[in-house]
């Protein structure tokens, strides 16, 4: 995981595992749990050194057992993204899978150029991913779609249903343009303004929710195309 500061007011992670598609294992996590235990900058943007991939979630070469642990250590990863008064911006030059489609959508705002896709992916090993922050994106019945069928989609359709908020031919760069304006802004100010849309969304409860029953459900299970797609 890459750390700078590319901006005034702008703490940059990307995401820097090019040959696994930035897979999730638990260094890479508890690096960005440590990153978002206290941002002391206003901005964070989230993203990756390469367009290959924004995320391909968990690193599929890990134990059952140790996927199953790095998955709890997302979820804790996403209350604090959600719960930090910086504001996080993700920039999508690639495919967000699983948990990395799970970083995304904790992000406040999400910028996706034209070869991003993003995939949920859950119930084909006994799980329900996203379902906590994806109706208040997209709506309850596109978030049931997302959620239960785990079908792609694609940057064009993710803009017009809410799912990013907005596409540019290189995510990395205009993503680094927002999150500089966005440091500009009164950081107190921008901060209550996250605070009381999370809150409206009434997603944290339902973060906890679904964090407890995937804890308690995990089977570490995956058929043959949700494999082959890590």
């Amino acid at each position: 995981m890459r750390r700078d500061r590319p901006a005034a007011g702008v703490l940059r992670l990307r995401f820097d595992r090019p040959e696994r598609r930035n897979a999730l294992d638990r260094p890479v996590v508890l690096a960005l749990l440590d990153a978002f235990a206290a941002p002391e900058e206003p901005v964070v943007l989230l993203g990756s050194t390469t367009p290959v991939a924004f995320c391909a979630g968990a690193d599929l070469r890990l134990a059952d057992e140790e996927r199953a642990a790095v998955s709890d250590l997302l979820y804790e990863l996403y209350a604090r993204m959600t719960a930090c008064d910086a504001i996080v911006v993700a920039a999508l030059d690639g495919p967000a899978v699983g948990g990395g489609a799970q970083l995304a959508i904790a992000a406040d705002l999400r910028v996706a150029s034209p070869g991003a896709r993003i995939q949920v992916a859950g119930p084909g090993h006994g799980l329900a991913v996203a379902a906590w922050a994806l109706p208040s994106l997209v709506g309850r019945g596109r978030a049931m779609d997302l959620c239960l069928t785990m079908r792609p989609v694609g940057a064009e359709e993710a803009l017009r249903i809410g799912l990013v908020d907005r596409l540019a031919d290189d995510a990395a760069a205009a993503g680094l343009a927002l999150a500089a304006e966005l440091a500009e802004l009164d950081a107190a100010a921008a901060a209550r303004v996250k605070r009381v849309a999370w809150a409206s969304a009434l997603a944290l409860d339902a973060l906890e929710d679904e964090r407890a029953g995937n804890r308690a459900a995990w089977s570490g299970s995956m058929t043959p195309a949700e494999a082959a797609r890590g």
